[in-house]
Formats: C-alpha cells, sequence, structure tokens
C-alpha cells in the first residue's frame, strides 16, 4: 500500500498553532434572513442556493458543531444558527456550511421517499435547480487547497450529495409507480414520466466524476479517500441514467473493474489488514460506505476479499457494547455520523455473515435518537448473490492492536501516521469498557475551527508520551506478540528517544508498562486523558486511580515521578468539558511508567504484579 506522499483530503493545509485556550466572545448574529428558526419540522424544500464547506459549521467560541435547525424549510434561520452554549452564529462560512447539511438533509429524505414510490417531482425540481445552479461551472468561492466543485466549493461534497441522489432515482425509475412508464433516449421529460427530467443531471454527474477522479490519478493521489466517492457517483449516476433510458449499465469496465475503478481503489488504499490507509475510524468508514453504495446489484462473491477485511477491522476495534473508537481525525459524537454507521451495517450484513456488526448498530441506534428514520431498513436484496461467509486470512495488525480481556476493550496505536487524517498519538493507550469511554482517543472538531482542530491533532491531547513540550514527528512503530503479550517499540519520533510499551493481558487484570530511554536528559511525561470522572489518591508505595463512568476501572500506577492532576478539555465533542488530565513527569534519561487496570478494586495482591516487571 503506497499512500500519497501530497494531501487528499478535506481540509485545509495550514497548521495552525497550538490552542492555549478559546477566549473569544460569542458571536453576534447579522440582520436576520426571511424565516425564522423553528420551521425546521415545516418540509418545504432544499435550499436555492449553493453550498459551501460543511466543516465551517462550528461555533468559533465554543468549538462545539452547531445545532441541526431550519433544514427542511431550505431556508437559513433567522438571528443565525445556535450552538449549545447560547451564541447565535451568522457568517458567510457558516451559511455555506448550512447549505451543504442542508442539501444532504433533502438528499436523504428524497432516498427514503423513493423507497415509496414518492419523491419524482422533488427530484426533477431538484434536477433543474441543479443544472440552473451549476451552469456557471465550478464553484468560484472555493478555497484554493481544494478540489473545486459545482454545487458546493469540494469536488467530494458533489459526489457525497450525488450518489443519494442517484440511488433514489434508480429506485424511482424500477419502482412499480413508474416502471411502466416509457424509457428515455434523450434528456426529454418522456423517460419514465417526469423523471427523464433528471437525465440532465445525471449525465452531468458522470461527466464530473471522470473529471474528478482522473485529476486525482494525475496528481497521484489515486489512493485518496476522495476517489472512492467520485467513483461511487460515476457509477450509481450512471445506473440511475440507464435505468431511465431503459439499457443495460455499461460502465463497469471503467468504474468498478478499470484500472482507477472501484476495485482498483480499493487494493491502493487499503492495507493487508483491512484498514484504510489514513488510519482513521471515520474516514475508513467513510470509504468503505462509498464501496458499499457502490456495488448495488452486485454479487458479493465478485468483490475483492479486501472489502470484507475492511468490515472485519471495524469489528476488531468495536467494544462488546459497540462503541467505534473516533480513532484518529473524524467526530468523538455525531448523530448524522451514528446514521451512516447504521447503513453501513445493514449493508455489511448483506455483504458476509462472517464479520457482525450488530452491537455497532444498536448503540449507534441508540445514539440517534429521535433522529431516527429507518432507511436502513429498506436495503433488502441491495445485493445480486447472498452474503460471504467465509473470512480471507487477514495480514497482521500493521495499524492498531486490540487487546480484550477482564472487562476492559484496550487500543494501542502503533501504526502508520495516516498523513493528514492522522494524529501525534504513537504509542497511545485508549481505554474502554463495553460503553464507557475510560480513556479515548479524543476525536476531533469540524476543520473550521483552528485551534481546537490543532489541539486535537496534537501530543497533549492523547494519552501517550510527551517529550520536552514537543510535538513528535510523524512515526510507524513495530509491533510484536508474545502469548499474552503485545509490545510496541517506536524510534525517530523525538530525536534520541526510544519508548516501548508493552501490554500484558490477564484473567482478572491489564498491565501496561512504558519504557523510555534518551541520548541526553529529557522531560519525559506519560499522559493519561480520561472522558469520565477520574480521582487519583497518592500512596506510600503507588497511586491509585478511580475511573468512574457508567462503568468503573480501577488503576494502580507505580514508576518513576509523581503523576500530577490538572484540569483540561475532554474530547472533541464538546472542548468546554472539562476533564481531569494526569501528568507523570520524569526528568532524566530514562523511564519506566507501570499501570495495572482492573473493573474489580485492586488489592494488595494483585498489585504485586507491578513487583515482577
Amino acid at each position: 500500500m503506497n499512500p500519497p506522499t501530497e494531501r487528499d483530503d478535506h481540509q485545509p493545509p495550514a497548521t495552525p498553532p497550538p490552542v492555549s485556550g478559546v477566549g473569544q466572545e460569542e458571536v453576534p448574529a447579522s440582520p436576520p434572513p426571511e424565516r425564522g428558526a423553528g420551521q425546521e419540522d415545516v418540509l418545504v424544500g432544499p435550499p436555492a442556493e449553493r453550498g459551501g464547506w460543511w466543516h465551517e459549521y462550528v461555533c468559533p467560541a465554543h468549538g462545539v458543531e452547531l445545532e441541526h435547525v431550519g433544514f427542511a424549510s431550505g431556508v437559513f434561520p433567522a438571528g443565525g444558527v445556535p450552538c449549545s452554549y447560547g451564541c447565535r452564529v451568522d457568517t458567510p462560512a457558516v451559511r455555506g456550511a448550512w447549505t451543504v447539511l442542508a442539501h444532504h438533509f433533502w438528499a436523504r429524505r428524497i432516498r427514503l421517499l423513493s423507497y415509496d414510490g414518492a419523491g419524482a417531482d422533488l427530484l426533477t425540481s431538484y434536477a433543474r435547480l441543479y443544472l440552473d445552479l451549476t451552469k456557471e461551472g465550478e464553484h468560484d468561492q472555493a478555497q484554493n487547497w481544494m478540489q473545486r466543485g459545482r454545487l458546493f466549493h469540494q469536488a467530494l461534497t458533489d459526489a457525497v450529495w450525488g450518489v443519494p441522489i442517484a440511488h433514489a432515482i434508480r429506485t424511482l425509475a424500477t419502482h412499480p409507480t413508474h416502471a411502466s412508464s416509457t424509457p428515455s433516449t434523450s434528456n426529454s421529460a418522456s423517460g419514465r414520466g417526469q423523471l427523464g427530467e433528471t437525465l440532465g443531471m445525471l449525465d452531468d454527474m458522470v461527466a464530473g466524476a471522470r473529471r474528478a477522479r482522473d485529476a486525482m490519478v494525475a496528481q497521484d493521489k489515486f489512493s485518496s479517500n476522495y476517489t472512492a466517492w467520485f467513483n461511487a457517483l460515476g457509477i450509481t449516476a450512471g445506473q440511475a441514467a440507464a435505468a431511465l433510458r431503459g439499457t443495460e449499465w455499461a460502465g463497469a469496465d471503467e468504474w468498478l473493474t478499470g484500472e482507477h475503478g472501484q476495485f482498483a481503489h480499493l487494493a491502493a488504499s487499503t492495507g493487508e489488514d483491512g484498514w484504510e490507509w489514513e488510519g482513521s475510524t471515520y474516514y475508513h468508514g467513510f470509504v468503505l460506505r462509498a464501496y458499499l453504495l457502490s456495488l448495488r446489484g452486485c454479487d458479493p462473491a465478485t468483490v475483492p476479499a479486501r472489502l470484507e477485511m475492511m468490515i472485519a477491522a471495524l469489528a476488531d476495534i468495536a467494544t462488546s457494547g459497540g462503541v467505534l473508537p473516533a480513532l484518529h481525525d473524524g467526530p468523538y459524537r455525531r448523530v448524522p455520523l451514528a446514521l451512516e454507521w447504521l447503513e453501513i451495517a445493514a449493508l455489511a450484513r448483506q455483504f458476509t455473515s462472517a464479520v457482525d456488526l450488530t452491537a455497532v448498530a444498536t448503540h449507534a441506534r441508540a445514539e440517534v435518537g429521535a433522529s431516527y428514520d429507518g432507511l436502513e431498513d429498506r436495503f433488502d436484496g441491495w445485493f445480486s448473490g447472498p452474503p460471504r461467509t467465509t473470512l480471507a486470512d487477514r495480514g497482521p495488525d500493521s495499524t492498531y492492536a486490540v487487546v480484550r480481556t477482564a472487562g476492559i476493550h484496550a487500543i494501542l496505536d502503533h501504526g502508520t501516521h495516516g498523513g493528514s487524517h492522522g494524529h501525534h498519538d504513537k504509542l497511545a493507550l485508549y481505554l474502554y469498557g463495553s460503553t464507557t469511554p475510560w480513556q479515548p482517543d479524543p476525536g476531533q472538531v469540524p476543520y473550521g475551527h483552528a485551534q481546537w482542530r490543532a489541539h486535537y491533532k496534537s501530543v497533549v491531547s492523547h494519552p501517550t508520551l510527551r517529550i520536552d513540550g514537543l510535538e513528535p514527528a510523524e512515526a510507524t512503530g513495530a509491533v510484536s506478540r508474545n502469548g499474552n503479550s503485545i509490545s510496541a517499540t517506536v524510534s525517530g519520533w523525538y530525536d534520541g528517544v526510544h519508548a516501548t510499551r508493552e501490554l500484558i493481558a490477564a484473567d482478572n487484570y491489564l498491565l501496561d508498562v512504558v519504557r523510555v530511554t534518551a541520548d541526553r536528559e529529557r522531560e519525559i511525561v506519560l499522559q493519561f486523558r480520561p472522558d469520565v470522572d477520574l480521582t487519583v489518591e497518592l500512596g506510600p508505595r503507588a497511586t491509585r486511580s478511580t475511573w468512574t463512568g457508567d462503568e468503573k476501572l480501577y488503576g494502580y500506577h507505580r514508576g518513576d515521578g509523581i503523576p500530577v492532576t490538572r484540569p483540561g478539555p475532554g474530547p472533541a465533542d464538546d472542548p468546554q468539558r472539562t476533564r481531569t488530565w494526569i501528568d507523570w513527569t520524569v526528568t532524566g534519561t530514562s523511564a519506566t511508567f507501570c499501570s495495572v487496570y482492573s473493573t474489580a478494586p485492586i488489592d494488595d495482591d494483585l498489585a504485586e504484579v507491578i513487583t515482577d516487571v
């Protein structure tokens, strides 16, 4: 697997300075537009404007994603969009981001309607709007680093919106209420009734997807997550157009099996352990979802086994209660993402019976709450053949190592950095219960907030080592297993520093041993970063910690230096949530940190396992 050497993500290239505190006032609203907020429950129609970049949908004062309001009305809320802390934000960037999300709201709504034979009028009016809004070509307000879209700032957003729109058209074209209509050989309204009006939009989508994909290839960025969605749009829009014209789709040789088709991208973008090369739970799912949506009507037996490995990689990191840790870039907790996990789980269940994502789906369904619409229950018969039954052999765990023992779900980060979506978290230890994030990866805020984005990317926000208060270089660790022990080693991330983290699993505890050596005196800090209430008790021989959430974790810590507590921001879903951090600090040329974790109180006998280290 050869990841691209240049950035291929949907975020700006500059890395802003680390955050030192928000210190901003609430943002005043600009003069109110025509409609007020509170119309979000009234289904009116999609926005009549082009969209911007959804990552700008973030409160500049608090770093939280803004509230999802007003999408059904199609009109930006009067007085601005609220945040959970009471701000009202109205800026051109936020308006553009709101418009993106409103268009996505309507794409999902139309897709749901299509299964009942409804929504044709919405699709035809949307097609007219699309052709009118995009007639000037690429969006002239996109940032310079972006691959420009037509309806939105980014071509990627065009694809993510276009795929569900194309699926809705295809569903309606074969629905009994429309299938009897006359196919079309042109772009006139005579094909499948009024749906023929969407052919111009569909053809434009296919052409745009081809241009965008070819641009990625020309820039040596074929393995980008963008490409999966450009291929997905080329496939779904092409198939929808063929269904309207009453012809066989002839694009498989280009879009699926071709040199730059979806199967080639699958091979280029994933490793032998099944992980998408960026090592991000979110982007792994983002690419997997594009693949699954591309394969409607395909026989799973004809698809490369690597796709099944991607599904298995998600199952590997999921806790028994279905929590998917937010590794590297991606939301820590977000309802629209939970809806995507439901979609992925439903399609994965039809693709393979060898991997079970039931717990993930159950947890996602609980996160969605009142926003649940049941879309994934309409996907019956997505593939043309039965599910695969045997999981192919996977390569070693070259991205993350997972240890499950005694009610503890531990993830050790040791793999590649992951490009611009990677975080400075090498040798981080993430600890979860069945549903409790004792010490999670904190995830990431929407990229439009420069300060908090820099914070959550940095080493200081992760439960790993920090040397001299510096950011480490990008690095890849080496991992080895020996019975119930797994060890990861990294060098080169800090000049002259070598570190090893070993996890030893037993029936009633997890032992964590971190060893550091340096070529000169350094400040060596082992960081603890909880998302639960954490109490610390310093004793004569060791320090005890208690991690209290829905489930409780107990820690017993012994080694050089003294763990010092301080307040720090919690995970990225709400940077204003304060948690108790621990910085275990040693100044010298070496340090050893030993911790025992158990879901039961640690007595003196259990504590003595440290003496054998």
